[in-house]
Protein backbone atom coordinates (compact mmCIF):
# COMPACT_ATOMS: atom_id res chain seq x y z
CA UNK A 1 0.00 0.00 0.00
CA UNK A 2 1.36 3.40 -1.02
CA UNK A 3 0.42 6.76 0.49
CA UNK A 4 -0.22 9.34 -2.21
CA UNK A 5 -0.67 13.08 -2.38
CA UNK A 6 -3.39 13.96 -4.88
CA UNK A 7 -3.26 17.56 -6.09
CA UNK A 8 -6.51 18.62 -7.75
CA UNK A 9 -6.27 21.40 -10.33
CA UNK A 10 -8.41 24.51 -9.99
CA UNK A 11 -10.50 23.49 -6.98
CA UNK A 12 -11.93 26.21 -4.71
CA UNK A 13 -9.67 28.88 -6.17
CA UNK A 14 -11.83 30.37 -8.87
CA UNK A 15 -14.25 28.13 -10.65
CA UNK A 16 -14.90 24.65 -9.35
CA UNK A 17 -16.22 24.69 -5.80
CA UNK A 18 -16.12 21.36 -3.99
CA UNK A 19 -16.60 20.53 -0.35
CA UNK A 20 -13.58 18.55 0.67
CA UNK A 21 -15.67 16.26 2.90
CA UNK A 22 -17.68 15.29 -0.20
CA UNK A 23 -14.48 14.71 -2.18
CA UNK A 24 -13.25 12.39 0.59
CA UNK A 25 -16.55 10.51 0.57
CA UNK A 26 -16.41 10.02 -3.21
CA UNK A 27 -12.81 8.81 -3.18
CA UNK A 28 -13.47 6.43 -0.31
CA UNK A 29 -16.52 5.17 -2.16
CA UNK A 30 -14.48 4.21 -5.23
CA UNK A 31 -12.07 2.15 -3.16
CA UNK A 32 -9.30 4.40 -1.90
CA UNK A 33 -8.44 4.06 1.79
CA UNK A 34 -7.04 6.44 4.38
CA UNK A 35 -8.55 9.40 2.54
CA UNK A 36 -7.82 12.71 4.19
CA UNK A 37 -8.12 16.21 2.78
CA UNK A 38 -5.68 19.00 3.59
CA UNK A 39 -6.93 22.58 3.42
CA UNK A 40 -9.80 23.44 1.08
CA UNK A 41 -7.84 23.82 -2.13
CA UNK A 42 -7.91 20.31 -3.55
CA UNK A 43 -5.24 18.48 -1.60
CA UNK A 44 -5.95 14.85 -0.73
CA UNK A 45 -3.91 12.14 0.92
CA UNK A 46 -4.94 8.55 0.25
CA UNK A 47 -3.68 4.98 0.17
CA UNK A 48 -3.76 2.62 -2.79
CA UNK A 49 -2.09 -0.53 -4.10
CA UNK A 50 -2.22 0.97 -7.60
CA UNK A 51 0.49 3.02 -9.28
CA UNK A 52 0.25 6.83 -9.49
CA UNK A 53 -1.11 6.83 -13.06
CA UNK A 54 -3.94 4.46 -12.13
CA UNK A 55 -4.75 6.50 -9.02
CA UNK A 56 -4.81 9.67 -11.14
CA UNK A 57 -7.21 8.13 -13.65
CA UNK A 58 -9.48 6.81 -10.89
CA UNK A 59 -9.59 10.16 -9.08
CA UNK A 60 -10.27 12.15 -12.24
CA UNK A 61 -13.00 9.77 -13.41
CA UNK A 62 -14.75 9.60 -10.02
CA UNK A 63 -14.71 13.34 -9.35
CA UNK A 64 -15.67 14.22 -12.91
CA UNK A 65 -18.60 11.81 -12.84
CA UNK A 66 -19.93 12.81 -9.42
CA UNK A 67 -19.35 16.57 -9.57
CA UNK A 68 -19.84 17.08 -13.30
CA UNK A 69 -16.64 18.89 -14.22
CA UNK A 70 -13.41 18.16 -16.09
CA UNK A 71 -11.38 16.92 -13.14
CA UNK A 72 -7.60 17.12 -13.35
CA UNK A 73 -5.27 15.71 -10.72
CA UNK A 74 -1.55 15.13 -10.33
CA UNK A 75 -0.53 12.28 -8.05
CA UNK A 76 2.75 11.71 -6.20
CA UNK A 77 3.82 9.21 -3.58
CA UNK A 78 4.85 10.95 -0.37
CA UNK A 79 8.56 10.17 -0.82
CA UNK A 80 8.50 11.99 -4.15
CA UNK A 81 6.58 14.88 -2.62
CA UNK A 82 9.18 15.08 0.17
CA UNK A 83 12.00 15.13 -2.42
CA UNK A 84 10.25 17.93 -4.32
CA UNK A 85 9.83 19.91 -1.12
CA UNK A 86 13.46 19.36 -0.12
CA UNK A 87 14.62 20.45 -3.56
CA UNK A 88 13.23 23.96 -3.26
CA UNK A 89 16.26 26.01 -4.39
CA UNK A 90 15.46 29.40 -2.90
CA UNK A 91 15.24 30.70 0.65
CA UNK A 92 11.98 29.14 1.79
CA UNK A 93 10.56 31.99 3.86
CA UNK A 94 11.13 35.52 2.59
CA UNK A 95 9.16 38.49 3.89
CA UNK A 96 6.43 39.68 1.51
CA UNK A 97 7.12 36.80 -0.88
CA UNK A 98 5.22 33.65 -1.89
CA UNK A 99 7.13 30.44 -2.53
CA UNK A 100 5.47 28.02 -4.98
CA UNK A 101 5.92 24.71 -6.73
CA UNK A 102 4.23 24.13 -10.07
CA UNK A 103 3.83 20.39 -10.67
CA UNK A 104 4.04 19.39 -14.33
CA UNK A 105 3.21 15.91 -15.65
CA UNK A 106 4.12 16.59 -19.30
CA UNK A 107 7.86 16.81 -20.07
CA UNK A 108 7.38 19.06 -23.12
CA UNK A 109 5.28 21.51 -21.11
CA UNK A 110 7.90 21.50 -18.35
CA UNK A 111 10.59 22.31 -20.94
CA UNK A 112 8.41 25.16 -22.23
CA UNK A 113 7.72 26.57 -18.77
CA UNK A 114 11.37 26.29 -17.73
CA UNK A 115 12.27 28.60 -20.63
CA UNK A 116 10.11 31.44 -19.30
CA UNK A 117 11.93 34.60 -18.28
CA UNK A 118 11.29 35.66 -14.71
CA UNK A 119 9.76 39.06 -14.19
CA UNK A 120 11.06 41.71 -11.81
CA UNK A 121 11.57 40.34 -8.30
CA UNK A 122 10.44 36.88 -9.48
CA UNK A 123 12.59 33.76 -9.37
CA UNK A 124 12.09 30.60 -11.46
CA UNK A 125 14.06 27.35 -11.35
CA UNK A 126 13.45 23.96 -12.91
CA UNK A 127 13.31 20.89 -10.71
CA UNK A 128 12.58 17.22 -11.35
CA UNK A 129 9.08 17.36 -12.84
CA UNK A 130 8.38 20.73 -11.26
CA UNK A 131 9.00 24.42 -11.62
CA UNK A 132 9.97 26.26 -8.44
CA UNK A 133 9.17 29.94 -8.22
CA UNK A 134 8.90 32.91 -5.93
CA UNK A 135 7.07 36.14 -6.46
CA UNK A 136 6.26 39.17 -4.32
CA UNK A 137 3.03 38.96 -2.30
CA UNK A 138 0.18 40.48 -4.22
CA UNK A 139 1.89 39.89 -7.56
CA UNK A 140 1.17 36.19 -8.09
CA UNK A 141 -1.41 36.58 -10.86
CA UNK A 142 0.63 39.29 -12.59
CA UNK A 143 3.85 37.25 -12.44
CA UNK A 144 5.27 35.42 -15.44
CA UNK A 145 4.16 32.01 -14.14
CA UNK A 146 0.84 33.33 -12.84
CA UNK A 147 -0.11 34.72 -16.24
CA UNK A 148 1.05 31.60 -18.03
CA UNK A 149 -0.77 29.08 -15.82
CA UNK A 150 -4.14 30.59 -16.74
CA UNK A 151 -3.90 29.24 -20.29
CA UNK A 152 -6.18 26.30 -21.00
CA UNK A 153 -3.41 24.19 -22.55
CA UNK A 154 -1.88 23.73 -19.08
CA UNK A 155 -5.04 22.58 -17.28
CA UNK A 156 -4.59 18.85 -17.66
CA UNK A 157 -0.92 18.64 -16.77
CA UNK A 158 -0.06 21.35 -14.23
CA UNK A 159 -1.08 22.55 -10.81
CA UNK A 160 0.60 24.94 -8.40
CA UNK A 161 0.90 24.79 -4.64
CA UNK A 162 2.32 27.17 -2.07
CA UNK A 163 5.35 25.60 -0.40
CA UNK A 164 3.57 25.82 2.95
CA UNK A 165 0.83 23.53 1.59
CA UNK A 166 3.42 20.85 0.82
CA UNK A 167 4.77 21.11 4.34
CA UNK A 168 1.23 20.65 5.73
CA UNK A 169 0.62 17.63 3.52
CA UNK A 170 3.90 16.01 4.53
CA UNK A 171 3.18 16.54 8.22
CA UNK A 172 -0.15 14.63 8.13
Amino acid sequence: MTRYAVLLRGVNVGGVNLKMAEVATVLTGVGFSGVKTVLATGNVLLDSDDDAATVRAGVEQALGRVFGYDAYALVYDLDTLADIDAGFPFTREVDDTHSYVTFVSDAEILDELAELTAGPQERIARGDGVLYWQTPRGATLASTIGKTMGKSRYKSCTTTRNLRTLVKMLSR
